[in-house]
This record gives C-alpha cells, sequence and structure tokens, in this order.
C-alpha cells in the first residue's frame, strides 16, 4: 500500500468517470493547439525545416523520458496530484512557445511541453483503468473519444483565433486558459490514488504487456503514417491541388472521432478480440483502396476506413492491461504508452526510409499487411468485456 491509506481509496463512480473524460480531453487540446504554432516558431526562430524536424524531436523525447517515470509518480502521490502538476505545466509552457526567440530556451520548453504531455498521457490511462474496472463495463474508448474531441477543437480553435487576427501568444494564452478551465471543473473528482506502489519504477516490458506495447506501436504507427504522409501521397500520387491535401487527415480524425465515441458499445456487443479483427482489416483495407484504385475519392474514402478501423483498437488495448497480471499497471501502462509512441516517433521516418526503397504506395501497404496481422493478434490477448470490480 502507499502513503495513501486505504481509507481514501473509494470505489469510483459517475463523477470520476466524468472528470477522467474531461481530463483525457486536455493533452488531446493542448497537442493539437501546439501543431498549429510549429509554422511561426520556424519564422520566429529563423531555422531551416532540417532544423526544425530536429527541435521537433524534443516534444517526443520530453515524453518518452517522464513516461516510465508517471506510473511510479501516480502510484506515490495519486493521479490527482500528478494531474494537477502536468495540466498546470502544459499550460505554462504552450504560451512560451509562442514566445521564446532563441533556440536554448525553446529546446528546453519543448522538453517540458512534452514531458508534461507525455505525464498526463499515461496517468490518464491508468485513472482509465481504474475508473473502468470500478464501473464494470467498457469506458476505455469513450475516454479516449474525449482526447480525439480535444484534438479537433485545439486545432480548429487555434486556426481560428489565428485567422481573426490574434497574435501566435494571445491565441496560446485562451487555449491554456481552456485547459486550466477543463483541469479546476475536473480535478476535485481525479483519484487521489493511482495503481500500487513498491518496486522498481520502471521494469523491461515482457509477456503479454510485450505484445501488447508491439500492437500500439503499430496502431500509432499507422495513425502516424495518415497524419504525416496521407496529404504527400494525395499530392504526389493522385495530383489533387495542395489546397485540398488535408482532406485526407480529416476523413481520418472524424471517422476516429466518431468511432471512439461510439466505441463503448461496440466494445460490449462483440467484445474486443472481434473489435480488434475487424478493425485491423479495416484499416488495410482503407490503405489498399488508397493504393490500388486511382481515384482521390476512393482514396478519402480509404483513409475514413483507416480512422474507423484505428479507433477502438488502442483503447480496447489498455483495457487489456488492466486484466493481465503479468507486471503492475503503474509500470506496464508506462511502458505499453512509450512504445506506442516509438510508432509516432519512427514511424514517419520508417515509411519515408520505404518510400525512398520502393515507393510511398509500397510503404502504405507495408501498414496495411501489418494492420491485418494486428487485427488478427487479438486472439492473443484477454480482450473480453470488462470484469466487473472485486
Amino acid at each position: 500500500m502507499t502513503s495513501l491509506d486505504a481509507a481514501s481509496r473509494h470505489l469510483p463512480g459517475r463523477a470520476e468517470q466524468f472528470a477522467t473524460r474531461t481530463v483525457f480531453f486536455i493533452p488531446g487540446f493542448a497537442g493539437a493547439a501546439w501543431a498549429a504554432l510549429v509554422p511561426f516558431a520556424k519564422a520566429r526562430l529563423g531555422i531551416s525545416d532540417g532544423t526544425l524536424g530536429l527541435l521537433l524531436l524534443c516534444l517526443g523525447a520530453g515524453s518518452v523520458v517522464t513516461m516510465p517515470l508517471a506510473g511510479a509518480m501516480a502510484g506515490r502521490f495519486g493521479c490527482r496530484r500528478v494531474l494537477t502538476v502536468a495540466a498546470i505545466a502544459a499550460a505554462i509552457t504552450l504560451p512560451l512557445l509562442a514566445t521564446v526567440s532563441s533556440i536554448a530556451p525553446f529546446v528546453l520548453t519543448l522538453l517540458l511541453f512534452g514531458a508534461s504531455i507525455g505525464t498526463m498521457d499515461v496517468v490518464i490511462n491508468i485513472q482509465a483503468i481504474i475508473v473502468e474496472r470500478a464501473s464494470g463495463r467498457s469506458m476505455m474508448s469513450g475516454f479516449h473519444g474525449m482526447f480525439s474531441v480535444g484534438g479537433i477543437l485545439g486545432a480548429g480553435g487555434m486556426a481560428l483565433l489565428l485567422s481573426l487576427g490574434t497574435s501566435p501568444l494571445a491565441a496560446s494564452l485562451c487555449i491554456a486558459g481552456l485547459m486550466l478551465l477543463a483541469l479546476a471543473i475536473s480535478a476535485n473528482k481525479l483519484l487521489p490514488y493511482g495503481s500500487e506502489s513498491g518496486g522498481p519504477a520502471f521494469a523491461v516490458p515482457h509477456g503479454v504487456v510485450l505484445l501488447i506495447g508491439v500492437l500500439c506501436c503499430v496502431c500509432f504507427l499507422a495513425e502516424g503514417a495518415v497524419l504525416d504522409w496521407s496529404a504527400v501521397f494525395l499530392t504526389q500520387v493522385h495530383r489533387i491541388p495542395t489546397s485540398y491535401a488535408g482532406l485526407g487527415y480529416a476523413a481520418f480524425a472524424t471517422t476516429m472521432t466518431f468511432g471512439r465515441l461510439t466505441g463503448d458499445r461496440v466494445v460490449e456487443r462483440l467484445g474486443g478480440r472481434h473489435v480488434m479483427m475487424v478493425g485491423g482489416v479495416l484499416a488495410a483495407l482503407g490503405f489498399a483502396l488508397g493504393t490500388f484504385i486511382p481515384s482521390w475519392e476512393v482514396a478519402l474514402l480509404g483513409y475514413a476506413l483507416v480512422g474507423a478501423g484505428c479507433s477502438n483498437i488502442v483503447p480496447v488495448l489498455f483495457s487489456a492491461v488492466g486484466r493481465q497480471n503479468v507486471m503492475p499497471e503503474r509500470i506496464a501502462v508506462p511502458a505499453v504508452t512509450t512504445l506506442g509512441y516509438a510508432g509516432i516517433l519512427a514511424g514517419p521516418a520508417g515509411i519515408g526510409f520505404i518510400a525512398h526503397l520502393s515507393s510511398l504506395p509500397v510503404a502504405f501497404l507495408v501498414i496495411a499487411a501489418m494492420m491485418l496481422g494486428l487485427g488478427f493478434s487479438g486472439s492473443l490477448l484477454q480482450t473480453g468485456k470488462t470484469n466487473s470490480p472485486t
């Protein structure tokens, strides 16, 4: 047991479920808002595309470094304290990213922003596992759906503010204020405890946890492929105007968000294994359609299928983390999250490497094959309906 006594470990109810949904919104909202600030940061720092690419790695580096520690911190201090500190840190650093004009402070600020987002990504999933288990039903897709909603509103809200002539600093302060408002709404009902403490803060994933992490990596790689390469594919292969290149990711994000917001009922009805199988097949079919059919309209349909297919796979995998007993949750969740991030960080470069050796369509077909394999790997996991709380 931790220093928090057992009396504080009340069974989470509806209030904690609402707080979990709200806090999932924050990192999605903040990350998408930052993406809109990248061009302004490039111009302000006066750097090349290559230098910008290297600097942006700091975001992922800050996240990956803190992820293995986040579970231990949640076990020691509780989800509420860790999430509160991380969310406040993200709200403070976002406006700094809109103003810092020299490279060294920018790197430090981006590392801190990445660390806060990475910490939140781990601890919100620890809280979600505890809350879902207490409810006795599938809730993880809905939680992750709020992350997607945050992403859409963060990107759209920042774009709207900037299009109205708002300065990047003022726009980022508005976003930070909304982040703090969401935190204020949820903080009181965030869990004052985390998973059990004791033992090492970090361990190399093994057994089913390693498998779950690898499958998360594959799914995140597929999502990253659409994010980073769909616009390039549409313009280079399907020859659509550059101004319409973002439609591919828009189609993907729309079906991804809708799929997650409605996914809990689907998981309850079909079970996680079938959701993974159908999702993997849909995603593979989507990549194949976009690759083989010489029509940009069909390619958009393909990206929409990828979004629908991927939407509930990662939530099902995180629910599976809560069912396994190979590793403690406070170690398993950071391990799975870190491996998932590896797909986001390394995926775009890997796709570019395959495209360089062969072609971009071949790279997309490789991802399609990986998603097909992921879909049929669900039979190796305990991905059924959520267990009733004990």
